[in-house]
């Protein structure tokens, strides 16, 4: 039985770079491999292209001067890791041995291979709050990111839900492009800093909604068209309604990184980002690499994820030159 068990072993698929996500820090990683003639392999996860096929119009990335659609730019990437060869997968890898290397994985339609080095860019996943009509409106007035789309809502009136640094930045940001920005916090205080709290308190057209929870998001739903026209929400102590006019409803209550299946295998911080060594793509584990979203939290932006993944591209080639 043990030989046996060896044979099937030693005739699994045997692949040199493995990757985990296909955002712009997956898809750019393969472009580099793939022009360095290693044998790539995607595993794309369960939302091909990642977050950016769930937003509209992008502006901020280099090279569209007029915008592009995060689905179109996603396909862009994927066709261009292609051209040099990366193979494409569906599904997610659920299981690694990283006890040795080749790193033996296990995808969730049971596919077993083995990989000489992985790269994860799984990403990360906006928290929502749960409402219903949440999926009616993203992409249409509901968004997790104030710096992506926040031009769109330019001498408008907006909406951010959160209490900690990361809502008082996006408040204090849109506050430059908005006519007016409601800050909707649960509780009687922020979590944020003080001098971000200082900032928020001092920017004259914010205004923060104490003890407030989101009741319910409305608008116009009209085919795979969404515009969001307001928000009802509730004071948790008082009962008290009230309607808020907006355009855009932006939530910052918190990333989850992707990164489960490496909990115990990679060094990660206490909210599951995976750690990097400095200056470098490289984990805790040698022939291990993460980028983008999944090791970022602090500027979550398409761009410096598929830099991320250039960075990947090229210590996987040099690690694989001197790991022969």
């Amino acid at each position: 039985m043990q030989k046996n068990k060896h044979l099937i072993i030693l005739h699994m698929e045997h692949i040199q770079c493995l990757i985990l996500g296909s955002g712009p820090a997956g898809y750019t990683t393969a472009i580099y491999t793939g022009r360095a003639d290693i044998k790539t392999v995607i595993y794309e996860g369960p939302l091909t292209g990642g977050q950016l096929t769930q937003t509209t119009e992008i502006e901020n990335f280099p090279g569209y001067p007029e915008g592009i659609q995060g689905n179109q730019m996603m396909d862009d990437l994927r066709r261009q890791a292609e051209r040099f060869g990366t193979e494409f997968r569906m599904g997610s890898i659920v299981e690694v041995d990283a006890t040795k290397r080749p790193f033996l994985c296990k995808s969730d339609f049971g596919d077993e291979l083995l990989a000489d080095v992985i790269v994860v860019a799984t990403g990360a996943s906006a928290r929502y709050l749960g409402l219903e009509t949440e999926e009616q409106f993203k992409g249409g007035g509901v968004s997790a990111c104030a710096t992506c789309d926040g031009y769109f809502y330019r001498g408008k009136d907006v909406a951010v839900v959160g209490g900690g640094d990361t809502a008082c930045e996006d408040a204090t940001y849109l506050a430059h492009l908005c006519n007016k920005v409601y800050m909707i916090v649960r509780r009687d205080v922020l979590r944020a800093s003080k001098a971000m709290q200082h900032r928020v308190m001092n920017t004259p057209n914010i205004e923060v909604l104490w003890n407030t929870n989101t009741k319910e998001l409305f608008g116009e739903v009209n085919g795979f068209m969404s515009t969001l026209q307001g928000a009802v929400v509730v004071n948790n102590k008082t009962g008290e309604e009230r309607t808020l006019k907006v355009d855009g409803f932006f939530e910052a209550i918190g990333h989850v990184p992707n990164t489960d299946v490496f909990k115990g295998i990679l060094e990660m911080d206490e909210t599951g980002y995976i750690i990097t060594k400095p200056k470098s793509t490289a984990t805790s584990v040698e022939g291990i690499f993460a980028a983008g979203d999944c090791q970022d939290k602090t500027y979550r932006q398409a761009i410096v994820a598929a830099g991320t993944g250039a960075m990947a591209g090229i210590e996987v080639e040099r690690f694989l030159m001197e790991n022969k």
